[in-house]
């Protein structure tokens, strides 16, 4: 019995931090054994913000060394840089005769970019759910592990699926927005606003590339306040803030520990943001060091990627060979 198709991407733009390792990279590597996964690095979608050329490969390589060392397994998944696979731009090149201008306007998070980066607003910003549907679309995947904020990338995936399906004839399944297991998991920034980010505030998230004195250092900022005054108190965000974060990587008991004291009013937030500082160094130290031996490896990266790159070609070549069937370019 084949397993259902999973694809989902990051882009190869920022360093990956707690909230991509406990929103996205711990499910997929719950999903690599329960599904056929294809996981990518973003790439072409990077290239809406014009990085320095120079500095592209070395952030494809570290974001995928960062997945593997967070329990991606090349042998589990097809994990490949998108610009390998030459299908997803020619199919995107097909979705954009189905896509329109009016409703690619009307993308909340191109009109955020509008905003923005006013001088920046590129083609490639307007058509960007167009070629996220062709990243989907070309392996034929029932499942998008996304967040929220992307779920109406995923609906206009369908969008276009039905599009072609209607007027060429049935080739794509409806790609459904998946997460694996229970409600994602939001990792609070260290400033008390929002949740982690590659692009906000760095001094509030937690990078898995950081150092213990610098992990040490981010957390100790952490924002609290002079502690309760009445037993059983409501916790204001902030301090919630810091309890999430002890419950992803400390012991249960040390959690409870200072519960506790928070709700007998003995509680010291410099222990408690000392304790919480170690179990963040022993938690981040593993994959940090293990990203860096596989950063060293160039050789050894580039097979992963070009081993990646032939499952999804052999994926993605069926699909476009069928595509320009039902379309009629095939003259020979």
């Amino acid at each position: 019995m084949s397993k259902e198709i999973v694809v989902s991407g990051i882009r190869s733009t920022g360093y990956l931090h707690l909230g991509n390792y406990f929103g996205a990279m711990k499910n997929y590597v719950k999903m690599q054994e329960d599904y056929d996964c294809y996981f990518f690095v973003a790439d072409y979608h990077s290239l809406t913000t014009h990085p320095d050329p120079k500095d592209l490969k070395a952030n494809v390589f570290r974001v995928v060394a960062e997945n593997i060392a967070s329990g991606l397994d090349p042998e589990k998944v097809a994990l490949y840089a998108q610009s390998d696979i030459p299908e997803i731009p020619e199919l995107y090149l097909l979705m954009n005769m189905l896509a329109y201008k009016g409703e690619l306007e009307k993308v909340p998070t191109f009109k955020d970019k509008v905003r923005t980066q006013p001088d920046n607003v590129n083609a490639g910003l307007l058509t960007y759910p167009v070629l996220m549907a062709a990243d989907v679309l070309i392996h034929k995947a029932v499942k998008v592990p996304v967040g929220k904020d992307q779920e109406q990338h995923v609906e206009m995936a369908r969008n276009f699926a039905n599009r072609f399906n209607h007027r060429y004839g049935d080739l794509f399944p409806e790609p459904q927005p998946f997460n694996f297991g229970s409600e994602l998991v939001k990792v609070p920034s260290l400033d008390g606003t929002g949740k982690m980010s590659k692009s906000e505030n760095g001094n509030a998230t937690l990078y898995l590339a950081d150092d213990d004195d610098l992990i040490r250092k981010k957390v100790m900022k952490a924002k609290t306040d002079s502690g309760p005054t009445e037993p059983n108190s409501e916790m204001p965000d902030y301090v919630q803030n810091i309890f999430q974060l002890m419950h992803l990587v400390s012991k249960p008991g040390t959690v409870d520990t200072y519960r506790g004291m928070y709700n007998d009013c003995t509680i010291r937030y410099g222990d408690m943001k000392k304790q919480l500082a170690e179990d963040m160094v022993a938690f981040i130290a593993p994959i940090r060091q293990k990203a860096i031996d596989l950063q060293n490896d160039e050789d050894g990266l580039r097979k992963i990627l070009k081993a990646g790159a032939e499952k999804a070609r052999e994926s993605a070549s069926k699909t476009i060979t069928e595509a320009r069937k039902l379309i009629g370019i095939n003259y020979y």
